[in-house]
């Protein structure tokens, strides 16, 4: 490995305690959340509460961090119960056919201090692709009042809807389209560390 790779490899994860251990994702305060453009001049954000996951890091190689994640697609909410309700219904996520969006992590590379990218394969509507999530963290690890170890971090990238099979729009008398085809994602999470 490249020298300066492997320093920065050691830095980033440096604030995660010294033994191989397993984090889990600690739902109550992680969510994902979406932003894409409505009739070309504003911007619906919405997020998806019911996320889970596992996250397996050992410090002699963590460029072989694991990850996992699955996201409950029926928890989507952007504040309309209308619009919620298309997004589960068969013209976008479909919940009943696909009840989940899925990542698991192919490889992870520092970028720098505190950043890293993080690869791997989502699945949307069926659908599998390979992205790559651009990740500030991990914070340093704060022990809560059990004294149970927590880390942080923020994912984030940009994804086409359409590659994922999510084609459904409607165009505009005036131009342009209903929805946008580019929907920016950002995954937070609270990583609480398993005994």
């Amino acid at each position: 490995m490249n020298p300066v790779l492997k320093r920065f490899l050691i830095a980033g994860v440096a604030a995660l305690p010294c033994a191989a251990s397993q984090w889990t994702v600690d739902p109550a305060h992680s969510s994902a959340t979406f932003a894409v453009k409505h009739m070309m001049v504003s911007t619906v954000r919405g997020s998806f509460t019911g996320i889970k996951g596992i996250v397996d890091y050992d410090p002699a190689n963590p460029s072989a961090t694991k990850t996992s994640f699955t996201i409950d697609a029926a928890t989507v909410d952007t504040r309309n119960d209308d619009r919620d309700k298309d997004l589960k219904g068969e013209n976008f996520f479909d919940v009943r056919k696909y009840p989940t969006i899925t990542f698991v992590s192919k490889r992870l590379r520092q970028e720098g201090p505190g950043k890293l990218q993080l690869v791997g394969d989502i699945t949307i509507h069926g659908v599998t692709k390979e992205v790559a999530f651009e990740v500030n963290g991990p914070t340093p690890p704060v022990k809560d009042m059990r004294g149970t170890l927590h880390v942080g971090g923020s994912a984030t990238t940009t994804l086409n809807r359409k590659d994922f099979g999510l084609i459904w729009n409607k165009n505009l008398d005036g131009g342009g389209v209903m929805v946008g085809d580019d929907v920016d994602i950002t995954v937070d999470v609270d990583l609480v560390q398993q005994k």
